[in-house]
């Protein structure tokens, strides 16, 4: 069995230089770049790929000031809410239909909203990825990981050491470069909704260009500027396998195109789905 569907969510907005984005690009461009997460419905469940902001680390301005020290980075949330709680009511489900997490890494935008689901269900990681977040180290702090995101005794880690099978459908790929223990996400569609699938590089890729273009990104920790064009690579060559097209995690275009292509391939939420609490 496959994924049975797939619910595209923004969960807030990170405007930044281009260079944190693709090695080399301009300092001085802005871009305005979406925070994804991703619903997907598989034989087990509700399956949601990140998490967004930590909002208390958001909204304190004490808070603020510590985790997000550079006026070069500036993040932004979507309401006055909790984004992830919002964007599940907006459709039709709610955070207790989440049956298991995903993180592609441990930065503040993809693990601040572990706090909704500690002692609650699996969250699957790399192995190499929460060693490095939780390191006797001022460095992962610095290299914008919260450690009060993910440190929490009650989170049921699923750990991975390398491409696994996390879930029917949905195969989670080590792509490091970007953190030590990045992964990208392979979704295949169920033949009942039509099959096909989709790579979702996460943040190996952040914008279409990278992939097009086999630009480097921006931002990478233990590897060169080549390295990251390799795992890039990977996921091409993956998508080409399949007839899948590989996605830009936070592409300011791309994401937005696809929320919609996605809303009109499933539609909207009818009933709840099957095994909903």
């Amino acid at each position: 069995m496959g994924v049975r569907r797939i619910i595209a969510l923004t969960l807030g907005w990170e405007d930044l230089p281009k260079s944190a984005s693709v090695h080399g690009g301009s300092r001085a461009e802005r871009v305005r770049e979406p925070v994804p997460g991703l619903l997907l419905e598989t034989g087990d469940g509700w399956l949601l790929i990140d998490t967004g902001f930590n909002t208390a680390l958001l909204r304190d301005p004490a808070l603020r000031r510590r985790f997000y020290p550079s006026p070069n980075y500036q993040p932004e949330l979507p309401g006055d809410g909790e984004p992830l709680e919002e964007a599940l009511t907006a459709v039709g489900l709610r955070l207790d239909d989440v049956t298991a997490v995903a993180l592609s890494h441990l930065h503040v935008d993809h693990a601040g909203g572990l706090k909704h689901f500690a002692g609650r269900l699996p969250v699957h990681i790399q192995r190499a990825e929460l060693a490095y977040g939780t390191s006797n180290h001022p460095e992962p702090e610095k290299y914008s990981m919260a450690r009060i995101d993910y440190d929490d005794p009650r989170i049921d880690w699923r750990f991975a050491d390398g491409d696994v099978e996390i879930a029917p459908g949905v195969t989670a790929l080590l792509t490091a470069g970007h953190t030590p223990g990045h992964q990208s996400f392979v979704v295949d569609l169920d033949p009942a909704v039509g099959g096909g699938g989709f790579v979702f590089a996460c943040d190996a890729a952040d914008l279409t260009e990278n992939i097009t273009e086999e630009r480097a990104i921006g931002s990478f920790l233990g590897v060169t500027p080549e390295q990251t064009v390799e795992q890039i690579r990977k996921l091409k060559e993956v998508g080409a396998r399949r007839g899948y097209r590989v996605i830009p995690g936070h592409d300011p275009i791309a994401w937005p195109e696809l929320t919609a292509e996605l809303g009109e391939r499933f539609g909207p939420m009818t009933a709840r789905p099957s095994g909903a609490r």
